[in-house]
């Protein structure tokens, strides 16, 4: 599958990390920041530059900064850097027994899991950070993975992968002038992938459920609005036949679909994805840490997938990159491979991680400190208007399928 990512000279020069406004992001609250010197910058704005080419040859003109996309959620919520703490405040490095752990309080009950993950009594976050001390990297790390907490250890050099991504490719296709994409994620890297397809010319409907519909629409309504705007929207809950009908309605007819979930999820459903892929979907499967095995079911969001990943800044303490960095970088990767997998005329599976497409970033990049005054400040793309209500779609959609 041609990704395009091995000539970053395609698309012309990248701007550079300060230039973006991640670099603002990076750093302590009232200290330096720290500029990327390496391949960082140069490989998403190539993959910026493929999701804009491959858009284009689709009619539909789009214009995409692969690194500006980094500092969208904090531009539009006036969110700043704070070194050892995610921008968004929910993630933090922490030290342990024999290095520093990330550890991202992302949920409400992910605090209710720390005694678990700890073994002990615990009073407060000063109380748990005492605990975590005591303990080993790797300890600490399987016991969240069996508990669902996400965690990371700071790693001494980025993992090796093989790419952003990995695509099993399917059967031939012919997809439809406006493919049919079919959202089933949450939150940012999902999400952007639907809105990066969206913009180049495909009709998305996003499907949630009653009970958990996507958690970002409790955050900034802004932020929410520049992900999901543009696209249909439909609720379904799994105890009714009626609605599991028509979401297995929706999936066959899809051209795409963008899963946000562990492979265990869909199973769950009853949808079998291997099944979609062989029937000539393009199924991109957005995770923590892959598809396979134990991997598969960890739970990790940005902050923490791009500390796995290698993309963090060394140090004691370790500081984050720009914000949740993991799910802007993956949502573009996907985008990419979705829209190349059309382009080529090919179903696949796309399984893309947030720890891996950390991890491609990352490798080769060495962090330096820099006046903060030569950083641009985040920005954001325009707004494209106001995001649909939760199910504003639903009967819409349930009488253009018509019986299910």
């Amino acid at each position: 599958m041609d990704l395009w990512l091995a000539d970053e000279d395609r698309f012309g020069a990248a701007p550079t990390w300060a230039e973006s406004g991640a670099m603002a992001l990076t750093g302590d609250a009232d200290g330096p920041v720290f500029d990327a010197v390496g391949p960082l910058a140069a490989r998403l704005h190539t993959a910026a530059g493929a999701v804009a080419e491959l858009a284009s040859r689709r009619g539909h003109p789009l214009s995409v900064a692969g690194c500006a996309l980094l500092g969208e959620r904090a531009a539009i919520g006036g969110l700043g850097r704070q070194g050892a703490r995610s921008v968004g405040g929910l993630a933090e490095m922490v030290p342990t027994a024999d290095g520093w752990l990330a550890v991202n309080l992302a949920r409400p009950s992910d605090i209710d899991l720390l005694p678990a993950l700890v073994q002990r009594s615990v009073q407060g976050w000063p109380d748990v950070k005492a605990a975590i001390s005591t303990r080993g990297n790797a300890d600490l790390v399987a016991r969240a993975a069996d508990l669902g907490l996400p965690l990371a250890a700071v790693p001494d050099r980025p993992p090796s992968v093989t790419g952003p991504v990995s695509v099993t490719e399917g059967p031939d296709i012919a997809p439809s002038a406006r493919p049919l994409v079919v959202e089933l994620a949450g939150l940012w890297a999902g999400p952007l992938c639907g809105d990066l397809l969206g913009r180049a010319g495909a009709r998305v409907v996003k499907v949630e459920t009653r009970r958990r519909p996507d958690g970002a629409r409790r955050g900034n309504t802004a932020f929410f609005d520049l992900l999901n705007a543009g696209k249909e929207s439909v609720v379904v809950d799994r105890d009714d036949e009626g609605d599991v009908r028509l979401l297995l309605a929706l999936l066959h007819r899809a051209d795409v679909v963008i899963d946000g979930s562990r492979p265990r999820v869909m199973r769950q459903w009853g949808i079998d994805v291997g099944g979609y892929v062989a029937a000539g979907t393009v199924w991109v499967s957005i995770t923590g840490y892959g598809r396979v095995g134990a991997a598969g079911q960890r739970v990790a969001f940005g902050d923490d997938g791009a500390v796995a990943g290698g993309l963090v800044i060394p140090g004691s303490p370790p500081r984050f990159v720009a914000d949740a960095a993991a799910d802007p970088i993956t949502g573009l990767y996907a985008a990419l491979a979705a829209l190349a997998c059309l382009d080529q005329g090919r179903a696949g599976l796309v399984s893309a991680s947030l720890c891996d497409a950390a991890a491609h970033v990352a490798a080769g990049t060495t962090w330096r400190q820099a006046d903060p005054g030569a950083a641009a400040p985040p920005r954001s793309r325009p707004d494209r208007g106001r995001a649909r209500a939760l199910g504003a779609d639903t009967e819409a959609i349930r009488s253009e399928l018509g019986p299910v």
